[in-house]
C-alpha cells in the first residue's frame, strides 16, 4: 500500500471515529436536548488543546452477535487539553455508541487516561452519559468498573477529580462519580440513581419517575449527592472551568494565584449595619462574604442542599480559598446532620489541595430534636469537628456574632488549631445563649425576686456585657483580636499573607478513623 493510501485510510478511519454510533444517533442526541461527546468536549477546553487518546479502540465481545457491532472508540472519547491554560485529562461517554455503556475496552481507556493525570499531576474530569454496564460482557465490564473505582481511591487528595453527570448515570455507573471531589448534574435531562423507577416500583410498589427519584435538582436539594445543578450543558460546563480555576492541579501545588484590582486594603461600611445587634434577627452571610471576597466572585458548592450552612470558593487578595460559613437566614445557622456533612467533606477537600480556609461564625449550637438525635447528630457533627481540627492549611476564623455551645468549638475555634480568630464586638461567646443560661445559673434568685420579669432583663443583659462578650474570651487568648466589622476584608488578607509559609503536621499513621 503507497504512503497516499495509507494517509487517506487514516483520514477514513478519523472521520468514522468522529461520527461515533453514525448521523442518526447524534440526531437523536440532539433531539433529546443532549450534547454529543465530542462537542462537549469543545465547549469544556480550551480551543484547539484537546489531544484524543486510543480513538481506534474497539470492544472485543464476540458473543451476543457483538462482533459484527463495532465502533471506533467504543463509545468513550479520551484525552487531554487546557483549561485557562492549565492542563487537565479527561474522558466523555458517548451516548451515540451502544447507550455510552462500559466495556472491558471502554474501562481501559478510562484507566490509561486517569493514569496519566495522577503522573503528571493534573485534573481529571469525567463527562458521564451512559447506561452502565454492558451487559453484552457480564463479569468484564463489572471488572472494568472496578479498576476505575480503584483510581478514584488512590488518586483522591492526590489530583482534583470532577465528574459532570450529562446524561444518565445508574447501577454502578453511579459510585465512580461518587468518589470524586464534585458532581455536577444537568436539570432536566440527567439523572443518577442506584435502581431505577421500574425496578422500585416492582420491590417496593413506589410510583417515581426519573427526574424525581435522580434528577439534578433531588440530588442538589434532598441527598445532597450534586454539589451544582446546571440549568445547561453549556452552564455545566462553564462551571467546571470556573471551578477549576479556583483550585491546583494537585496536591503538591499551591492554588492559582489571579491577579486583581480589586483594593486588598479596601473597608467597607456597609457590613456595620449588615450584621444585626439582635442576637435573634437573621440575615444572609453571602452578602457578608460577597463584599469581603476579591470582585465579589465567590463560587458556592452545594447551594441548594443543608442551607444552614454556606460553603463555597472565593479570593483573598489574589489568593484561591475556601469558605465556610453559618448561614443566620436559615434555620437561624444551627448546625444539624447535613451541614456537619456539608462542610466536612469541603473542609477536608481544602486541606487535601492546600486552599486556606476562612471561616465565617455565627452559630447557636446544634439543631435539637429526635430526628437529629435519632439521626446521629453525635456522629455526623464530629464529622465538622474532625476535619476541621485534623486541617493544616491556613484557617482564619472571623466570629461576626453568635458562637454558643460545642459548636463554638468546631466552627474553627483557636482550641482546635485555627490559626488567627477575630471577633466583631457584636459577638457573643458563651456555652448558651444569656437568656438560657441566666434562667439556669440564677433560677433561684428569678423565682424570689418581687419582679422576675425586670430581674431577668438585667440578668441577661449583664450577662451579655460581662460573660458572652468577645472581650472575655479575648482576655484568655481565645480571640487574638476584636476588630471593627469594616476592617474585615483588610485583616483576613493580612492574616492569610502571615500564614503563606505555615507548615504544621499531624502524628504519623496509616490513617485516621474519621466518624463516618
Amino acid at each position: 500500500m503507497s504512503l497516499e493510501a495509507k494517509i487517506k485510510k487514516l483520514e477514513e478511519l478519523n472521520a468514522q471515529a468522529l461520527l461515533g454510533g453514525g448521523e442518526a444517533r447524534v440526531e437523536r442526541q440532539h433531539e433529546q436536548g443532549k450534547l454529543t461527546a465530542r462537542e462537549r468536549i469543545e465547549l469544556l477546553l480550551d480551543p484547539g488543546t484537546f489531544v484524543e487518546t486510543d480513538k481506534f479502540v474497539v470492544h472485543r465481545c464476540t458473543d451476543f452477535g457483538m462482533r459484527e457491532k463495532k465502533f471506533l472508540g467504543d463509545g468513550v472519547v479520551t484525552g487531554y487539553g487546557r483549561i485557562e491554560g492549565r492542563q487537565v485529562f479527561l474522558f466523555a461517554q458517548d451516548f451515540t455508541v451502544f447507550g455510552g455503556s462500559l466495556s472491558g475496552a471502554f474501562a481501559e481507556k478510562m484507566c490509561k487516561v486517569m493514569d496519566l493525570a495522577a503522573k503528571v499531576g493534573a485534573p481529571f474530569i469525567g463527562l458521564n452519559d451512559g447506561a452502565g454496564a454492558r451487559i453484552q460482557e457480564g463479569v468484564v465490564s463489572l471488572g472494568g468498573y472496578g479498576d476505575v473505582f480503584l483510581r478514584n481511591v488512590m488518586q483522591s487528595g492526590v489530583i482534583p477529580q470532577i465528574s459532570a453527570i450529562m446524561g444518565p448515570c445508574a447501577g454502578g455507573a453511579v459510585y465512580s462519580p461518587a468518589m470524586t471531589d464534585f458532581i455536577l448534574m444537568v436539570k432536566s435531562t440527567s439523572n443518577m440513581f442506584i435502581t431505577g423507577p421500574d425496578v422500585i416500583k416492582t420491590v417496593t410498589h413506589e410510583e417515581v419517575t426519573s427526574e424525581q427519584l435522580g434528577g439534578a435538582m433531588t440530588h442538589s436539594s434532598k441527598s445532597g449527592v450534586s454539589h451544582f445543578a446546571a440549568n445547561s450543558e453549556e452552564e455545566c460546563l462553564q462551571l467546571i472551568r470556573n471551578l477549576v480555576s479556583f483550585i491546583p492541579q494537585n496536591n503538591l501545588e499551591d492554588p492559582p494565584f489571579v491577579a486583581t484590582d480589586d483594593d486588598p486594603h479596601r473597608l467597607d461600611p456597609r457590613i456595620s449595619t449588615l450584621v444585626p445587634e439582635e442576637p435573634t434577627k437573621p440575615y444572609d452571610i453571602r452578602d457578608l462574604i460577597q463584599i469581603v471576597v476579591d470582585d465579589q466572585n465567590f463560587l458556592e458548592v452545594h447551594a441548594n442542599w443543608a442551607k444552614n450552612i454556606v460553603v463555597g470558593f472565593g479570593r483573598f487578595g489574589g489568593r484561591s480559598v475556601g469558605i465556610v460559613a453559618n448561614q443566620p437566614a436559615f434555620l437561624a445557622g444551627c448546625l444539624d446532620i447535613d451541614a456537619s456533612k456539608k462542610a466536612a467533606r469541603f473542609v477536608r477537600f481544602c486541606d487535601a489541595f492546600n486552599l486556606p480556609i476562612v471561616t465565617f461564625v455565627d452559630v447557636p449550637g446544634f439543631l435539637p430534636g429526635t430526628e437529629q438525635e435519632f439521626g446521629g447528630i453525635i456522629t455526623h457533627g464530629s464529622k465538622l469537628l474532625y476535619a476541621f481540627a485534623e486541617a493544616t492549611v491556613p484557617k482564619v476564623t472571623v466570629i461576626t456574632r453568635k458562637a454558643y455551645g460545642g459548636a463554638y468549638v468546631v466552627m474553627s475555634s483557636k482550641h482546635i488549631r485555627a490559626d488567627v480568630n477575630l471577633a466583631y464586638p457584636t459577638a457573643e461567646l458563651a456555652v448558651m445563649g444569656p437568656d438560657g443560661a441566666v434562667n439556669i445559673v440564677f433560677r433561684n434568685e428569678l423565682r424570689d425576686a418581687g419582679d422576675p420579669v425586670a430581674r431577668k432583663s438585667e440578668l441577661v443583659e449583664d450577662y451579655r456585657e460581662n460573660f458572652a462578650s468577645p472581650y472575655k474570651a479575648a482576655e484568655l487568648g481565645y480571640i487574638d483580636e476584636v476588630i471593627q466589622p469594616e476592617e474585615t476584608r483588610p485583616r483576613i488578607i493580612q492574616s492569610l499573607e502571615m500564614l503563606s509559609t505555615k507548615r504544621d503536621t499531624n502524628p504519623p499513621k496509616k490513617h485516621g478513623n474519621i466518624p463516618l
